[in-house]
């Protein structure tokens, strides 16, 4: 091809990428920053299954979507905790991100289902 010229693509190079934001994507639920490494996922506010497959989503931190999942249903999330406000204002979510809150911003932990969830109800063993 005469007359064009080739060029190398570089991640760095604001005229063929554009300015690298500075600042991170922040989680709405916890309001930690979400680091590109981080382990992360977007949630739908209304879940899939209740309807929610076309509307609003944002994206959390992979062990804040994992707390949410392994306290409720998907019918209660699209009943009462559909918005994050809601979300936050929940006891048991609020007692989560008191705890996650103070841990770096790419923490992860394997999250288990409650009690309640499993079927066992507040029996201890």
């Amino acid at each position: 091809m005469v007359g064009r010229r080739v060029r190398r693509w570089r991640d760095d190079d604001p005229d063929t990428h554009g300015p690298k934001p500075d600042a991170l994507p922040v989680c709405p639920l916890c309001e930690r920053p979400i680091p590109r490494h981080a382990r992360q996922s977007v949630h739908h506010l209304t879940p899939k299954l209740k309807g929610g497959a076309c509307g609003a989503t944002v994206r959390l931190h992979q062990i804040c979507h994992s707390a949410i999942h392994a306290r409720y249903s998907e019918a209660e999330i699209a009943r009462r905790l559909a918005e994050v406000e809601a979300l936050r204002a929940d006891p048991e979510i609020a007692r989560f991100l008191a705890w996650v809150r103070d841990k770096p911003d790419d923490f992860h932990a394997p999250t288990r289902q409650t009690r309640e969830r499993r079927g066992e109800g507040r029996a201890r063993r």
